[in-house]
């Protein structure tokens, strides 16, 4: 039995029914939790980002509730994001740095051996959805999961979630069976989706059974995780949404033209917009808290997070920077927003007070509550920080990013206004004030020397204190081109 387990069964530290009175909040009762992760989401997709793509629904989410401005990812990709939103802690702590092994792609431009990767989250972390099930939350999660593998015992149903429908990494096909065409498989490619029809469209499918779970009257508040495949590729979109979208005039600078992205980009706002409709119709969404979030930035194949510099799978803005909106009825004030810089971690603290559990199971985390920002509030000054350790290989040619891209071994930190990336194949530094250059695009780092010595600094004892990894050995496959 893990020390998790024993903690969980020990019940020393379960969490109060009712939250009470702090800091200015009053719930009679605790408030469920609706939290919707889009995959692959840009920065400028939604609300109001965009002439070329609809979301009206998120963009109303948007405006009814708290609105982030700099909110950031924990990795440039999928794994290392959701890995560190559900533990509240940073990658190094988890080992979860990217998807995969680490060694896709191609050996000879890589100059150093990527440190270790792991592809599960192992059973010892106790998740965000185990700490809300032991509070008394009814837990859930629909869609994606990318941490385990339900046959292995490293499942959503090992980490805290009551109800699963969910597939293990991405989607073949966003189409029933959800399998390529012409291939065969025995059991469903997401557990608990076993019945279908052609045409069946995953995302709308998703969102059914996301109605029906917070639609069962229960006597306790629920969590929900709806973690939605879409925008991922492979890029497929219903077909009267093609033909809408290639009859719609391009943006003015062409950064958003893609038919078949911009239909899923709507089906995933119908989405939103159903959810919204069954919270109002349930007569919950006064006590329902809806958080809308996005694990990296938009992939630079189809859509463009200009003036952000890069796309998912890079530490620049592009990459890391997403939307997030916050709607808590009662709390926060339509249209509020802030620029403090929150991050995935944040999540786990955050939801803790939420739903008023003063005595976590998990007191080590890495993340800040953004409850007080909620409250119109500011939080103290503090510094936010990626390591990623390996390489990322796109070979996508795009406007946006010219030709085929990589991400390098590299540590960066945000503090303040300023961000600085600092690369272990060469020792190369970037230093950007995003205050006044959001695009990264004037490297400060010889001409703000004292800036680039302080961050240098901070990072450096930031790796230190979570035993962060770092890539030295060189790789025997490297050609110096």
């Amino acid at each position: 039995m893990t020390f998790k387990h024993q903690l969980l069964l020990s019940g020393c530290v379960a969490a109060p029914l009712f939250s009470c009175t702090q800091g200015g909040i009053t719930e009679k009762i605790r408030p469920n939790i609706l939290f919707i992760y889009a995959d692959d989401l840009g920065w400028t997709d939604v609300a109001s980002g965009s002439q070329f793509y609809e979301t009206p629904a998120i963009d109303r989410l948007a405006s009814e509730g708290f609105r982030f401005q700099a909110a950031y990812s924990c990795g440039p990709n999928s794994a290392p994001s959701r890995a560190s939103l559900l533990t509240g802690q940073y990658t190094p702590r988890h080992g979860v740095y990217t998807v995969g092994s680490g060694e896709r792609g191609e050996s000879s431009l890589r100059k150093l051996i990527p440190v270790e990767n792991k592809t599960t989250l192992e059973l010892d972390f106790v998740t965000i959805a185990e700490e809300l099930q032991h509070a008394g939350y009814r837990t859930g999660l629909i869609g994606k999961w990318q941490l385990g593998h339900h046959d292995k015992g490293t499942g959503p149903q090992q980490q805290g979630f009551d109800f699963v429908v969910s597939g293990e990494g991405g989607t073949p096909d966003y189409f029933y069976p959800y399998r390529k065409k012409g291939t065969q498989r025995a059991l469903p490619v997401h557990a608990g989706i076993v019945t279908g029809k052609e045409g069946d469209y995953l995302t709308d499918r998703l969102t059914d059974e996301a109605i029906r779970f917070i639609g069962e009257k229960q006597d306790k508040p629920f969590f929900l995780y709806l973690s939605h495949f879409a925008v991922h590729t492979p890029t497929q979109s219903k077909a009267a949404k093609i033909e809408k979208y290639k009859a719609k005039p391009a943006d003015e600078a062409h950064l958003h033209d893609h038919p078949v992205y911009a239909g899923m980009v709507e089906s995933l706002d119908e989405s939103v917009g159903r959810l919204l409709h069954a919270l109002d119709s349930l007569k919950i969404a006064d006590h329902t808290v809806v958080i809308f979030f996005s694990d990296n930035g938009g992939n630079g194949g189809v859509t463009a997070q200009l003036p952000l510099k890069g796309a998912k799978g890079t530490l620049h803005e592009g990459g890391i920077r997403v939307p997030l909106f916050v709607r808590w009825p009662g709390i926060t004030h339509p249209g509020a927003s802030t620029y403090t810089p929150v991050i995935g971690v944040d999540f786990y603290p955050s939801l803790l007070e939420i739903a008023g559990v003063h005595e976590p199971l998990n007191r080590e985390t890495d993340g800040v509550s953004f409850v007080p920002l909620l409250q119109d509030k500011e939080n103290a000054d503090r510094d936010i920080f990626w390591h990623f350790p390996g390489y990322l290989e796109n070979g996508q040619k795009n406007k946006v990013v010219k030709g085929a891209f990589r991400t390098r071994p590299v540590s960066v930190i945000r503090s303040g206004d300023y961000k600085l990336l600092s690369f272990y194949e060469d020792g190369h530094l970037e230093l950007y004030n995003l205050n006044a250059d959001i695009g990264e695009t004037n490297n400060l780092s010889h001409t703000n020397p004292e800036k680039t010595e302080e961050l240098v600094a901070k990072l450096r004892q930031w790796k230190a204190s979570v035993k962060a990894p770092e890539p030295t050995a060189l790789h025997p496959d490297y050609k110096n081109p």
